[in-house]
């Protein structure tokens, strides 16, 4: 059982690790739409955007300090070097319709460097430094969540991932992700028999 958070975890019915990340899954369990949103390498809010047309703008919901907790996240977090700071946002198009959902963790001194502007996606805020990065992504989950729910106004469950953002060879952040049913209208069923 997952041991309660101050943010949006996902109650697992399925999850997978860098196997099944490397290899994909069968398209019966996920489309392969959703497979390259999901295990692809690309920066998900430009993915959003495209999919969209609209900009993804960022809703910062929470920044908190969480020194050198583990906090419940994806154990990958034991490479981000502390103390650490946990920020939570959800995704959006301009027009407010919310698509994902995202917490990260950072390492405190150094997370004004690389979010000069906490209101604009990781990735933008990235580009515009010109940092050189490597999406790692490590897992991909399944499960439901609530608050999500409540959230997105769409029943779950939910499909999400984590990975680590590589600069210079040391981990950068850890990001945990989970992406909106509401993205179905784009890329079709989460699954091919539905």
């Amino acid at each position: 059982m997952t041991p309660p958070t101050t943010w949006h975890c996902l109650d697992p019915l399925w999850e997978g690790g860098e196997e099944w990340v490397q290899q994909g899954l069968p398209h019966h369990q996920l489309a392969p739409a959703w497979q390259i949103l999901l295990l692809g390498d690309g920066s998900p809010t430009r993915h959003l955007k495209l999919l969209t047309g609209e900009p993804t703008e960022v809703d910062v919901i929470d920044m908190s300090a969480i020194a050198m907790e583990p906090d419940g996240a994806p154990d990958p977090i034991q490479w981000v070097p502390g103390p650490r700071l946990r920020r939570q946002v959800w995704l959006r198009t301009a027009s407010g319709q919310r698509l994902a959902y995202a917490a990260s963790w950072w390492e405190a001194s150094h997370v004004d460097e690389y979010l000069q502007n906490r209101s604009i996606p990781i990735w933008e805020s990235l580009s515009r430094l010109h940092t050189e990065l490597y999406r790692d992504v490590q897992g991909i989950h399944y499960g439901h969540s609530p608050a999500l729910e409540t959230a997105f106004g769409q029943k779950g469950p939910f499909w999400g991932r984590h990975y680590l953002f590589w600069h210079h060879k040391k981990p950068l952040t850890l990001i945990y992700e989970v992406f909106s049913p509401y993205l179905t209208q784009y890329l079709g069923p989460t699954k091919l028999s539905e």
